[in-house]
C-alpha cells in the first residue's frame, strides 16, 4: 500500500497535478457538456448511460501501484495498461442485473434484454479497456491475477461521492476477451464486423470517451462548443445585402439546400451562385465540417467566413485544419489564445471547422484510435466541395468514409460545379442513400465563356497576339510547361507585368503569390498583366480574368479552369475569351499520364474538338461532364481501376491492423520531403540559426518557439521522392537542419528563384524526372 501524503488522494496526472476524482469530474462536467448540446445522440438511453459509465470508471485503474509510484517521479516499470485495471472495479454481477431490469422496463424480451445486457458491457468494457491504445503482454490474465489483492487495498483508500460503493473483483472474461482487439472478431468475421450494430455501439463510445478524456486533459476547452450563431450571421449577411439591394434574398440554390437539411444532397451549380453560403445554409446551427481538395481554397473561404460572416469570438466559432494551421493562426493570436484556439481546432471541439480531406477522413483505415474522429463525424454535417477533384486514391476514401459516417447517423453534402456520374454510381454501389439536385444555373448568367480550340501546344506569340492591356490567366498540365511558358513571355515582353504560380515555391513566396493573384483577380481592381499558373488555381480561388488560355487536362478540369475566367458576369460581347490548346495528333499536352488519366484524356480531347467550339453556354458543360463520365466510358480506365482497387483494399485492412502514423504516411501514397534550397539557405543563414537556438532553448515560450519554426518553414518546399532521389544522383553532399522529432529539413542545391520557383539544373538527369505533381 502506497503510504506517503498522496494517500487517499490519488494522482490521474502529474503536469499540472490532478487527482483521479479530479480528472473524472472533469469528464463528467464534458459528458454534459455534450449531452445537452447534441442530445439526439443519446435518444436511446443505453448509449447514455453507457458514455457515463465510461467516463466514470475509465481511470480508476491508475490507483494502481506501479502507476502511482511512476507519476510520483519513480522509476516503477509499467505492470499493464491502467484501462485494463480499470476493468476489476465495474463489478459486472451487479451492473449486469441493472442494465438487464432497465431492458426488460424498456419492454423488451427476456431473451433480448439478456443478449442486450452482454452486449452493453462488453461495448462498455472494450471502451475502458482500450481508451489508450495500448498492447497487452500475452500472460495478461496473470498478471492482473497477482496484482489483484494490492490493488484491492489501495481501493480501501480511495473514496470518491460519484461511486456509492467501490467493488474491485477479476474481469468477467464474457465481458472482455485478453489479447484480441475490441469486438474485431478475426479475419473470417470482416463482413460480420463491418455491418455489426455492436461494433457500430463501441466506435460510439470509445471515439466520444476519447473526445471527452482529452479534452478533459486539455485545460479548459469544452469538448464541444454550441452553434448558436450560424444562421443568425448568415440572417445579419442577408440583411446587409438587402440593405443595398431591397430585392436580394436567397437564391434557389440556397433554398433548395435549406430544404433538404435533414438529408444526403450531392448539388450541382455553377460558378458564381453562392455554393459557400448554400453549404453554411444545410449545415445551418449543426456541427458542420467544410472539406475542400486545395489549401489555397480552404484559406480563402475560412478567412472569407471568419471576416464577412462570424465576424465575432472567431476563436469558438471557426477553424482552420490542414498543415499549416498555426502559420495562419499566428497572424491574429498571441501565446496562451493561439495555443487555445490550435488545440480547440485539433480536438474537433468547434461547431464549424474548414479542412483538408487528409485531416479528417483517414478514419478509413479503422486505424489504431479511428473511432474518435468516426464518433464526431457521426453527429457532424460534412461538405464537400469539388469532389471531382480528388486523385482516384482520395476519390475513394472519400466514397469509403462516406459509407461509414452515414451509417453512424451523420449527414454529408457533395457541392460541385460539374459531377461526373462515375462517382453517383461508386457511392450507390456501397449502398450510400443521397438525392442529386437538379442542375443549378444562374438565368442571368447563362453564356460567360465563347471557346477556340486551338490543336496545338500552348504557342507564346498567340499568347503575345490575346494580350492587349487585359487580365490573362494561363493554366497549364505541369510545373515545367508553367516555367517554359514563363521563360519564353520574360524574353518576348521583358518589361510586361508577367507572373508564375505554382507549389513549388517556398512558403514565404507562396503567401505572397497567392496574394497578389487573388489581388489582380479581383474585378475591383483595374490593374492587368498576366499570371501563368497550374491548376493549383483551378477550384474554389476567387479569381475572375478576362481571358483564359490552357492546356487541355481532362474535361473536368477544363471546366474549372474556366470558372477563373468571367466568373460570376455575363458574356455580352461576341468575343472569344477561353483558348483551350489540346494539343496535336503527334504531340500530347504535358502531364498526360501523370496529372491526368491518358484515357480520360484522350476521351475528353475527342468530345472537345468535335462539340465544342464557340459559345458554351452553362448548361451545357454540366450535359457534356454526364455524358462522358459514365462508368461504361470509365471502367477501363486507370483512374476507374485505381478507385476501385483502393476501395477494395480498404476493405481487406481488418480494424486496428494499423498504426495512425503508418497511415499518415500511406493516406496520400506519396513520400514528400521538406527542402531548403541552397541559395535560400545561404542567403537566410544567420536568421536560420537564431531560429533553431530559439527552438533549442529551454527557456524561450510555446509562442516564441512556434514562431521560429515558422520562420524557418517559410524558406521551405515540399518535393516528392523521386524528385529527391534524382537530386541526391546531382549531389549527394547535402545537409539537413532538425525543427523536431520526425521533422527534418534537407538544404539541397537545386535551381531556385522567387520568380521561377523551384527546378534542377538542365543536364541528362533532367531527363529522368517527370514532372508528375503540382
Amino acid at each position: 500500500m502506497i503510504n506517503n501524503k498522496f494517500q487517499n488522494n490519488y494522482l490521474a496526472k502529474s503536469n499540472p497535478r490532478e487527482t483521479i476524482q479530479e480528472h473524472t469530474d472533469k469528464l463528467l462536467k464534458n459528458f454534459e457538456i455534450l449531452k445537452n448540446i447534441y442530445p439526439n445522440l443519446f435518444l436511446n438511453w443505453d448509449i447514455l448511460y453507457m458514455l457515463e459509465l465510461a467516463c466514470l470508471y475509465h481511470d480508476l485503474g491508475k490507483i494502481n501501484i506501479s502507476f502511482q509510484k511512476r507519476i510520483l517521479g519513480g522509476k516503477e516499470p509499467q505492470v499493464l495498461p491502467h484501462g485494463l485495471f480499470s476493468l476489476c472495479f465495474l463489478d459486472a454481477d451487479n451492473l449486469y442485473d441493472k442494465i438487464y431490469e432497465k431492458y426488460l422496463e424498456m419492454g423488451e424480451k427476456e431473451e433480448l434484454a439478456e443478449e442486450k445486457t452482454v452486449n452493453f458491457i462488453k461495448v462498455l468494457a472494450n471502451s475502458i479497456a482500450y481508451h489508450h491504445e495500448r498492447d497487452f503482454p500475452s500472460n495478461v490474465n496473470e498478471l492482473l491475477k497477482k496484482n489483484l489483492i494490492s490493488l484491492k487495498e489501495e481501493a480501501e483508500n480511495f473514496k470518491y461521492d460519484k461511486i456509492k460503493k467501490i467493488v474491485v473483483e477479476e474481469i468477467a472474461t464474457e465481458f472482455f476477451n485478453f489479447g484480441s482487439r475490441p469486438m474485431s472478431g478475426n479475419k473470417s468475421d470482416r463482413k460480420y464486423v463491418r455491418n455489426n450494430e455492436i461494433f457500430k455501439k463501441y466506435i460510439l463510445i470509445k471515439g466520444l470517451l476519447n473526445r471527452i478524456d482529452y479534452a478533459s486533459s486539455a485545460g479548459d476547452i469544452p469538448v464541444e462548443r454550441k452553434n448558436d450563431f450560424l444562421l443568425i450571421r448568415l440572417k445579419e449577411m442577408l440583411d446587409t445585402w438587402k440593405i443595398e439591394n431591397p430585392s436580394s434574398n436567397w437564391n434557389e440554390l440556397q433554398n433548395y439546400m435549406i430544404e433538404k437539411r435533414d438529408s444526403n444532397v450531392i448539388t450541382i451549380a455553377q460558378t458564381g451562385m453562392g455554393k459557400t453560403e448554400a453549404g453554411l445554409l444545410w449545415i445551418g446551427n449543426s456541427k458542420g465540417f467544410f472539406i475542400l481538395p486545395l489549401k489555397t481554397a480552404i484559406n480563402s473561404i475560412y478567412s472569407r467566413i471568419k471576416n464577412n460572416i462570424i465576424k465575432d469570438k472567431i476563436e469558438e466559432r471557426i477553424g482552420l485544419l490542414h498543415s499549416e494551421t498555426k502559420d495562419i493562426y499566428l497572424k491574429d493570436f498571441s501565446d496562451n489564445d493561439l495555443s487555445t484556439y490550435y488545440e480547440s481546432t485539433k480536438q474537433l471541439s468547434l461547431p464549424l471547422t474548414i479542412c483538408t480531406l487528409d485531416q479528417i477522413f483517414d478514419f478509413v483505415y479503422r486505424y489504431k484510435g479511428f473511432e474518435l474522429k468516426l464518433a464526431t463525424l457521426s453527429y457532424s454535417k460534412i461538405v464537400l466541395d469539388e469532389i471531382q477533384m480528388y486523385s482516384p486514391d482520395l476519390l475513394a476514401y472519400v466514397i469509403k468514409g462516406l459509407k461509414y459516417i452515414t451509417e453512424l447517423g451523420g449527414k454529408f453534402a457533395i457541392l460541385t460545379a460539374t459531377f461526373p456520374r462515375v462517382i453517383e454510381d461508386l457511392l450507390k454501389k456501397e449502398g450510400i442513400i443521397f438525392e442529386i439536385s437538379k442542375n443549378f444555373t444562374k438565368k442571368e448568367l447563362p453564356l460567360r465563356h465563347s471557346v477556340e480550340i486551338i490543336e496545338n501546344l500552348i504557342d507564346v506569340d498567340f499568347v503575345i497576339s490575346k494580350y492587349d492591356s487585359n487580365k490573362l490567366l494561363i493554366i497549364c498540365n505541369t510545373v515545367k510547361e508553367a516555367q517554359r511558358v514563363y521563360d519564353e513571355l520574360k524574353e518576348k515582353l521583358p518589361k510586361g507585368n508577367i507572373n508564375l504560380f505554382h507549389s513549388k515555391y517556398i512558403k514565404r513566396d507562396r503567401k505572397i503569390k497567392e496574394k497578389d493573384i487573388l489581388e489582380l483577380g479581383n474585378r475591383k481592381n483595374k490593374d492587368y498583366g498576366i499570371w501563368i499558373s497550374t491548376q493549383v488555381v483551378e477550384a474554389s480561388l476567387d479569381i475572375d480574368f478576362d481571358i483564359l488560355i490552357t492546356e487541355l487536362s481532362d474535361l473536368n478540369g477544363l471546366f474549372q479552369r474556366m470558372g477563373r475566367c468571367y466568373r460570376n458576369r455575363p458574356l455580352l460581347q461576341n468575343i472569344t475569351n477561353c483558348y483551350i490548346f489540346v494539343g496535336d495528333k503527334k504531340r500530347k499536352n504535358t502531364g498526360v499520364g501523370f496529372v491526368v488519366d491518358k484515357d480520360i484524356y484522350h476521351y475528353s480531347r475527342e468530345l472537345i474538338v468535335e462539340k465544342i467550339n464557340g459559345k458554351l453556354f452553362e448548361d451545357e458543360k454540366m450535359k457534356y461532364i454526364e455524358a462522358l463520365y459514365t462508368t461504361q466510358n470509365l471502367k477501363e480506365t486507370a483512374y476507374y481501376k485505381k478507385v476501385i482497387d483502393t476501395l477494395e483494399y480498404l476493405d481487406l485492412i481488418n480494424p486496428y491492423e494499423k498504426d495512425k502514423s503508418e497511415v499518415r504516411k500511406e493516406f496520400r501514397d506519396i513520400t514528400s520531403y521538406m527542402i531548403i534550397p541552397q541559395n535560400i539557405y545561404e542567403k537566410n543563414i544567420e536568421e536560420i540559426n537564431k531560429n533553431l537556438a530559439i527552438l533549442n532553448s529551454v527557456e524561450t515560450s510555446y509562442q516564441e518557439k512556434l514562431v521560429a519554426k515558422i520562420k524557418i518553414k517559410d524558406l521551405t518546399l515540399s518535393i516528392q521522392g523521386y524528385e529527391f532521389k534524382n537530386i541526391e544522383k546531382l549531389n549527394r553532399n547535402y545537409q539537413h537542419i532538425s525543427l523536431g522529432k520526425y521533422e527534418l529539413v534537407y538544404i539541397l542545391n537545386c535551381n531556385y528563384s522567387f520568380e521561377r520557383g523551384f527546378s534542377i539544373t538542365k543536364n541528362k538527369i533532367e531527363e529522368l524526372i517527370d514532372d508528375r505533381f503540382l
